[in-house]
């Protein structure tokens, strides 16, 4: 390895090194500053999805009824969007699998905690709870992106609506990286992606499959106002499976037939409507 020392006389070399003596440490140094310095910026420079929606109102959070749900000290109902979580269920209904530990999940991350809300769109449901992304705002804790953790830990599956659908990407990235780690919820069978060829005739309920688009298929006929909403149906081969495209969800009408797919969405009666662009995902790209 040559030295500084030996460098000296050979101005070729230091010209390529920048690495000559006293000056050539400097310059050195001042190269590797101006390097360090532009990575910071870049990295300072990436926004968060959060900073494009609407701030909302502050409260400290005094139960959870979901995974996905909570209330506020001011007696408002929290609906935390851009995530599914397992129902717990009524009185009368056995509660999904993992419900508990996904409520659990988040009653360690915000039970007590003060939080405040942001609103991506739509702001109230028709029940009047809020339809929000939260983060922590106290400092009795490590400061989270409620919402994008609870996906991290495998405590909720990804589902977009249209209307409350910002920072849906990022939720999504966050989902893949916890299901290939096996991530809570992900260890359960009834939330992994499922072959279409293996889906039961009579599954019901918001579904993750894998499956290969086909040709253009019939829209459904049972149901006027909704088949008013759909844009295009798609058979599925080796299934009979039948994916209905909202108009929501335009840009997928013009997916490939033939390329491997990940849909989410709900299925009934051996069709799945898709009502967002980011519920199809291209297996190729990935």
């Amino acid at each position: 390895m040559l030295y500084p020392a030996e460098l000296r006389g050979q101005p070729e070399m230091c010209d390529t090194l920048f690495f000559c003596g006293v000056e050539g440490a400097v310059m050195l140094s001042v190269r590797l500053m101006t390097g360090l310095l532009l990575l910071a910026s870049a990295a300072c420079s990436a926004k968060s999805p959060l900073e494009g929606m609407q701030p909302g109102e502050r409260g400290r959070v005094v139960r959870v009824i979901d995974g996905d749900a909570l209330v506020l000290d001011t007696g408002q109902s929290v609906r935390l969007v851009g995530i599914e979580a397992p129902a717990r269920n009524g009185r009368y209904d056995d509660p999904d699998p993992y419900a508990e530990k996904s409520a659990r999940m988040l009653e360690d991350l915000v039970m007590g905690r003060e939080v405040r809300l942001y609103y991506p769109g739509l702001t109230r449901d028709r029940y009047d709870r809020a339809l929000a992304h939260i983060t922590t705002a106290d400092n009795s804790g490590p400061d989270y992106w409620i919402n994008l953790e609870l996906v991290r830990r495998g405590a909720v599956r990804v589902r977009l609506y249209p209307d409350t659908d910002r920072g849906g990407a990022t939720l999504l990235e966050a989902e893949e990286v916890a299901r290939s780690s096996v991530r809570g919820l992900w260890h359960e069978s009834a939330y992994r992606p499922v072959p279409a060829e293996a889906l039961d005739a009579s599954h019901r309920g918001f579904t993750i499959v894998s499956a290969r688009l086909g040709e253009a298929a019939e829209a459904p006929q049972r149901d006027e106002d909704r088949r008013r909403s759909i844009l295009c149906s798609r058979q599925v081969e080796g299934s009979d499976l039948i994916i209905d495209m909202t108009f929501n969800a335009r840009p997928a009408c013009d997916a490939p037939a033939g390329k491997p797919y990940l849909l989410r969405g709900w299925v009934s009666g051996e069709r799945m409507e898709l009502d967002h662009p980011l519920h199809l995902q291209d297996l190729d790209t990935r």
